[in-house]
């Protein structure tokens, strides 16, 4: 059995939150880990008993949803909350921080961001993240698969090449699709 790296490993974490975002702009989850010990995880949403994107909307100012509270200032927040210190601590985000994120990471004395996606990368946070000797590394997400509606996705495909196998006749055609895709399930 292969057992997936720490960064593997944290990075899905984040994954994992992000869908618990409730803005329908941009799902993003962010994890807080010390010692390879999970201390805080966050997504981004709106404030505890707001209103939330998905039931009324993105309330957006100069391109920004003001609604949310970003992945990785909940995951800091929450820390701040329950008195968990993050100093030496390391973020795993889904995104690239946004600028106002990449400086809550450098006052909450986190050390490490790891990203799984570029987003809109500020130089000016990359400048900042130097001058704090925050590293930076790139999770890239051929490393890490999540996959969700496995049933759902397989069943889709089955119906295709029903209609596939009425309409056109090709069956040899149709099989070399089956094995393909089944390859793509196993």
């Amino acid at each position: 059995m292969e057992r997936i790296s720490w960064n593997q490993y944290f990075m899905a974490q984040s994954h994992l939150l992000a869908l618990r975002s409730t803005c329908t702009r941009l799902t993003v989850g962010a994890t807080i880990v010390r010692d390879n010990r999970m201390i805080a995880g966050g997504y981004n949403g709106s404030i505890a008993g707001g209103v939330h994107c998905i039931d009324e909307g993105c309330y957006v100012i100069d391109n920004h949803c003001v609604r949310t509270i970003h992945a990785e200032m909940n995951a800091i927040l929450q820390c701040a909350k329950f008195g968990v210190a993050t100093t030496g601590a390391e973020i795993y985000v889904t995104h690239f921080p946004c600028l106002q994120c990449c400086k809550a990471i450098i006052q909450a004395g986190i050390k490490t961001v790891y990203f799984a996606q570029d987003y809109k990368n500020h130089p000016y946070g990359i400048e900042l993240f130097e001058q704090a000797g925050v590293a930076l590394q790139k999770v890239e997400t051929n490393e890490m698969k999540l996959e969700l509606h496995h049933q759902e996705k397989k069943q889709f495909l089955e119906k295709i090449f029903q209609e596939l196998e009425k309409d056109h006749g090709k069956q040899a055609e149709v099989e070399k699709l089956k094995r393909e895709a089944e390859q793509l399930f196993s």
